[in-house]
């Protein structure tokens, strides 16, 4: 069997000194977030929806002791892949659709006599009914909602997962690369998305999200049609390409033909702006002061940016968009070793990168594409 195993990426002294804090045993990890951190692996396609839904017939769990070592809980269908891409060892096969994730990981939490300690569940990605049957299964057990401390865990990126969102997001600059140079007036945003998400795969991503839009389209996020694009268009992007279960996370902007003089400035302005916010995120600064920061810059400069905007987010597995997200509201300080993506948007303003927070300097991770200037096709 040809094995596409990576090394070990999660933060194991991080993760057992929030265990220890909170004085748990084991955590059992549910949502795709965890699950694929935890775990591992990214499972694909059909066996990846269930990992989206609280309540599946086809559940699957990743149990971390505290002592000892982690176990994979999955179906008939689901053992290939994992034996092949995870780095848990022990896996323990359920009957598919006969018995359920959460019998197979509580008769596991038995075995392990862990079945009277304190065990962490996601409480937020599990349904009532569900929770029931766990509540059933571990009568015995004291159960606690592990969902925060599992996001503050996956806050603070190692080494590995650094590398790794590096290469997602050089991959999704080629992407870009290729697809917008052979963009041409008359092409469709249904035929240029398409093309994006064939690039992507092709290139080794296992899935791909994700939005364009012109200038002269009003109606972000509201799917790619037929609407060809016209000279003088912006095009700005906003899409996510997951390597092995992590994200390259990207928006660009681009000029279908020569921009005329007023758009060339203001993308400089915007871009000026986003380049100072980038400098000003730093270990210690709290989400909401980089808010504040962005926000004040952007409608200074005249740029509409509404209180509820974000202007960037934590990434990680399975799902791009992670604690903390940078609002108005939120006070979770970033830490060195986060990645975040920044993201100040004002319409089809939005650019969009990756940075690794450093005490001496932030590291840009998608550095394959130039934006110093508007790109222009």
């Amino acid at each position: 069997m040809i094995t596409t195993k990576q090394p070990m990426l999660v933060n194991v002294e991080r993760l057992h000194r929030f265990m220890d804090e909170a004085g748990c045993a084991a955590v059992v990890a549910r949502s795709g977030k965890n699950f694929t951190y935890l775990a591992g692996i990214a499972y694909p396609g059909t066996l990846g929806r269930h990992l989206d839904f609280p309540d599946t017939p086809r559940d699957v769990f990743c149990i971390w002791p505290r002592t000892g070592e982690p176990i994979v809980v999955t179906h008939h269908a689901g053992r290939p892949v994992t034996e092949r891409d995870s780095w848990v060892e022990r896996i323990e096969v359920i009957e598919d659709y006969v018995e359920s994730g959460i019998e197979g990981a509580a008769r596991v939490l038995r075995s392990l006599g862990l079945d009277g300690e304190k065990l962490g569940f996601e409480k937020t990605y599990v349904s009532a009914a569900r929770w029931a049957d766990i509540e059933r299964e571990l009568p015995h057990a004291e159960l606690f909602d592990c969902t925060a401390l599992m996001d503050a865990v996956r806050r603070v990126k190692t080494p590995g997962e650094i590398e790794l969102l590096r290469k997602a997001a050089d991959i999704q600059d080629e992407a870009h690369l290729e697809v917008f140079s052979g963009l041409r007036e008359g092409d469709t945003e249904r035929e240029i998305h398409a093309r994006m998400i064939a690039a992507c795969i092709s290139r080794g991503c296992g899935f791909v999200h994700g939005i364009l839009n012109s200038s002269s389209n009003p109606d972000l996020y509201s799917g790619e049609g037929d609407r060809p694009f016209c000279k003088g268009d912006v095009i700005r992007t906003d899409y996510v390409s997951y390597l092995d279960g992590y994200p390259g996370h990207q928006s660009r902007l681009f000029s279908l033909g020569p921009p005329c003089a007023e758009t060339r400035e203001r993308y400089r302005v915007y871009r000026d702006i986003y380049h100072a916010l980038a400098e000003y995120c730093r270990p210690g600064r709290k989400a909401n002061e980089v808010w504040h920061f962005a926000h004040a810059k952007l409608t200074a400069a005249g740029f509409p940016h509404a209180p509820g905007a974000m202007v960037g987010h934590s990434v990680g597995p399975w799902f791009h968009q992670q604690d903390p997200v940078l609002l108005r509201v939120e006070e979770c300080p970033l830490e060195e070793d986060m990645v975040i993506a920044l993201e100040p948007y004002s319409g089809y303003w939005h650019l969009q990168d990756m940075f690794r927070i450093g005490a001496d300097g932030n590291e840009l991770l998608s550095a394959k594409f130039d934006t110093s200037e508007l790109f222009v096709i």
